[in-house]
């Protein structure tokens, strides 16, 4: 393997990581992604969607099963290893590839979608310039937010990786600083979704999706979520015209 290629989905494509979203709570926590990316989706024009780092199988049986046509792209043949059910029988296909430099032309997919990878890749800005590259309409990702309790993620590392075990440090980040960054490359922010104003870990320790429901309810309707949520799903879309300059793009939320 290339020691200079950077590979976070390799972690992310075991079944040690899929162990966090097992059980009752891992699936209400999934639904809720799904939901996110699906409210997205619906306002991407085409079917033709390329998975980036989609190793952890948490979106591609959805995807299917909504009739869209699904690439999922790995920084290494082990990455596969989830998503076999859904390459052997032909139902996607599967390509290895560098993150860094996706073995696409411009333009070959509708929309392109990276999630659980984005936050944990170092060159993060030649990431995003290869995801709107090859989309053709829209880019979907999803990150930890800066305002949020993932402000104290290096003070409450060493309790959740107590509690997960294979857990790493991230980057956070703001919707500004993605926009910023894409603007020059011609896409701009065009839908945001907060998932959850407690952290996932708390959710997971608590392991009782009825009650994580209606807490993450009522932080909803009193506006936590909307402010503080994190991870966010955000949505990216190809603007007409590039523009000739980087703009700013304003943010009150998350403007830290």
């Amino acid at each position: 393997m290339d020691t200079h290629r950077e590979t976070p989905d390799i972690v992310t494509s075991t079944d040690a990581y899929a162990h966090r979203f097992t059980g009752p709570v891992g699936t209400w926590l999934l639904d809720k992604q799904w939901d996110a990316v699906y409210r997205m989706l619906q306002t991407c024009p085409g079917r033709s969607v390329l998975e980036v780092g989609g190793g952890h199988a948490q979106l591609t049986g959805s995807l299917l099963d909504h009739d869209y046509d699904v690439t999922v792209m790995g920084s290494d043949p082990q990455c596969a290893h989830r998503i076999k059910p859904f390459i052997e029988p032909a139902r996607c296909a599967f390509q290895v590839g560098d993150l860094l430099n996706l073995p696409y032309p411009d333009r070959s997919f509708d929309t392109v979608i990276a999630l659980r990878l984005m936050a944990h890749l170092k060159n993060w800005p030649r990431f995003l310039n290869e995801l709107t590259r090859v989309a053709r309409h829209s880019v979907i990702v999803d990150y930890p937010s800066q305002v949020s309790v993932n402000r104290c993620e290096r003070l409450l590392f060493g309790q959740k990786k107590a509690i997960e075990g294979n857990t790493r440090h991230y980057t956070c980040f703001t919707t500004k600083v993605i926009g910023d960054t894409c603007l020059p490359l011609g896409f701009a922010p065009d839908g945001r979704q907060r998932q959850f104003f407690w952290p996932m870990v708390v959710h997971r320790t608590l392991n009782m999706p009825k009650l994580s429901a209606t807490l993450e309810s009522a932080c909803n309707t009193f506006g936590l979520t909307q402010a503080l949520g994190s991870p966010v799903v955000l949505k990216l879309s190809r603007m007409s015209e590039p523009p000739a300059l980087a703009g700013v793009i304003a943010d009150h939320e998350d403007a830290a």
